[in-house]
Formats: C-alpha cells, structure tokens, sequence
C-alpha cells in the first residue's frame, strides 16, 4: 500500500511539475537545438505579399474594392478605424525575423487618399505603365490545296474556298 501511494504521489507530481513549468526554463534549450547545422528551420511567410509594381498601380482617388484586387484584403481590419487598411508582410527562418514590412493606407468616403509605411510608389513609375508595346503579325497566307481537297470541296463535302479566306 505504501509502494502505491509513493508512486501515485510521484506520478502527481510529476504531472502538476509539467503543467507548471514556465516556458522560459526551456528557452535555453530550444535556442542550442536551433543552432545544430542539421536542424530544419522552415522559411515563414505570413501576411500579404505587396511587391514595388503593386503599390505603383495604387493612385488616390481609387476605390476599396479595386485597392481590395490589387493587394488583396488587409491583414489587420481595425473596426475603429474602418477607413484605415494595414497591411503587414514577415519572413521569419525558424524563430529567427529576418524582414518585416508595413503599410498603411487611409481612405476617405471609399477612396484612397494617402499611405504610410515601407512602401513608396517610384516617381516614374506611371509613364512606364503607360508605354504601349507593339508586337507585329505576319499576314495571313492560306495552306495550299491539294487536289483531293479541291475535288471535295468542289463536290461539297470538303472545306470551302471562303474558309480558306477567313479562318477562325
């Protein structure tokens, strides 16, 4: 009965010293396995992706919902501040923060008006969207017919001398 009491009360406490230990205590731990070359330390995105070319299409004036198309919807919403959209991008590696950007934008009556953070759009960003590309075509030119098609089309079971016009 003694033996079964010991090790209930020893089982006990090894439960409650479980549950009670900070986490702290095993910080140090975790901080010496993460510098072992053999341990996976996986790369960690979160938030929204907003990349130079994104923030140069943003203008004032544009509305919520094509803001909303371009940078996807806001990481953080605040319910206070409806007319106030953060958005928020990290990169960590294992534990480690390697890069963190912000941006906020400030709407006003569901327009863009102005935005702070990380992200500036460049100066001349605009002319370079608006530069046209041209790309030249080759003129069409009809495949050859050879005899069998010629016969059947004449006939009416082959293609028509109009397809040889106007393909689609």
């Amino acid at each position: 009965m003694q033996k079964l009491l010991i090790i209930a009360m020893g089982c006990l406490m090894l439960l409650t010293a479980c549950g009670s230990t900070p986490r702290e205590r095993w910080r140090p731990v975790h901080s010496l396995l993460e510098r072992f070359p053999w341990m996976y330390r996986p790369e960690i995105q979160q938030g929204n992706i907003v990349t130079q070319e994104t923030i140069d299409q943003l203008k004032p004036g544009m509305s919520k919902r094509r803001v909303s198309f371009l940078l996807g919807t806001p990481m953080l919403a605040d319910t206070f501040h409806p007319d106030r959209w953060n958005y928020v991008y990290t990169i960590a590696k294992g534990s480690k923060l390697e890069d963190e950007k912000h941006l906020t934008l400030f709407f006003d009556d569901d327009h863009l008006t102005r935005m702070e953070g990380d992200y500036k759009p460049e100066p001349g960003s605009e002319r370079a969207m608006e530069k046209e590309t041209v790309v030249s075509v080759p003129d069409y030119v009809p495949e050859p017919v050879g005899i069998l098609d010629w016969i059947m089309s004449k006939v009416g079971l082959g293609r028509d001398a109009a397809d040889d016009e106007h393909p689609e």
